[in-house]
């Protein structure tokens, strides 16, 4: 495993064509593109890692899967009456379909399903109180204590989201937000401002993965559920091509990160801060269809080989 993760980072190194930062969000202008990092923490707790895999970013959209477990655990199917879960085949940031669908998203991992999401979680609750709730959840995923939230992204997120707070106001409109525009704005972006590395991301996305310590955090149907959304949304209007390239269930990020699950295996997560035209890191992409060819560890493939006893 270890061999496979430094020839991947070698490989990423080497790509001459790294992607574009996100240049919307000032905070994420600035991140040099060059870096790459990748950890896998296997479903016993083993980590194995390569390249700036303890160089923290933030998360952004990552941050939905664990929004979604906890607006799932507060209020179950109930959640289904505001939100789809159907692909959405638009970008992220689209109004289009939430215009012609009443004021219900798509699904969960769009902007606007996670501001619905969002408000969820923190209905009854101030912004503090919601987002500590959201990061003792991490925090016990991860079992590292030392996450937090970077307040110069989540400010830079509140001064230039303008179409957020625009999919919100609609959204408003149509009585799907609970809380004020400005309470869930304000918790949403700094819900994408969490600041993690690939190891602590890694170890965090364990709860999705079937690991026996993990089984308290969330419920198996949920993780089922869960995962089903990232192979099918995770990847906004790319989420296709991601499953045929990787075949894995995986959510990514503007900040360049993707929380990928092998069931009953592993979390991988992998950082690269270039994107593709989707939205999505274009170096992460591509090493982990590298990474999916490797293993097999596709949930339509086979195995090319046995990873497990030889790590």
């Amino acid at each position: 495993m270890q061999n496979l993760l430094n020839d991947i980072s070698a490989q990423a190194s080497a790509e001459p064509d790294k992607g574009n930062v996100a240049t919307y969000i000032p905070e994420l202008a600035g991140i040099d593109p060059n870096q790459f990092g990748i950890a896998i923490a296997l479903a016993d707790g083993q980590v194995f890692t390569a390249g700036d895999a303890d160089v923290p970013f933030s998360i952004q959209s990552v941050s939905k899967v664990f929004a979604l477990a906890l607006a799932l655990g507060r209020v179950g199917d109930q959640l289904w009456q505001r939100v789809g879960r159907e692909p959405s085949g638009l970008a992220f940031d689209s109004i289009l379909l939430l215009e012609r669908e009443n004021g219900v998203p798509r699904n969960p991992f769009i902007n606007a399903g996670a501001l619905v999401t969002t408000d969820t979680y923190l209905a009854g609750s101030s912004p503090r109180e919601a987002l500590g709730e959201l990061l003792r959840f991490v925090r016990a995923a991860a079992d590292d204590d030392s996450i937090h939230m970077n307040e110069k992204v989540a400010r830079s997120e509140i001064a230039t989201g303008h179409r957020n707070f625009s999919l919100a106001h609609y959204l408003a409109s149509h009585g799907n937000l609970r809380a004020s525009v400005d309470k869930v704005l304000g918790t949403y972006c700094h819900q994408c401002a969490v600041e993690m590395t690939c190891r602590q991301l890694a170890l965090a996305g364990r709860f999705l993965v079937d690991a026996d310590d993990m089984l308290a955090l969330v419920s198996i149907e949920r993780r089922r559920r869960i995962n089903a959304l990232m192979m099918t949304c995770g990847h906004y209007d790319g989420s296709g091509d991601f499953a045929f390239r990787v075949g894995m269930p995986g959510k990514s990020g503007v900040g360049g990160g993707i929380l990928v699950i092998s069931p009953g295996r592993a979390s991988i997560a992998v950082w690269s801060p270039g994107l593709n035209r989707y939205g999505n890191s274009k170096l992460g992409t591509e090493a982990m269809e590298l990474f999916a060819r490797k293993t097999g560890w596709s949930v339509f493939g086979v195995p090319h080989m046995q990873i497990e006893g030889d790590v």
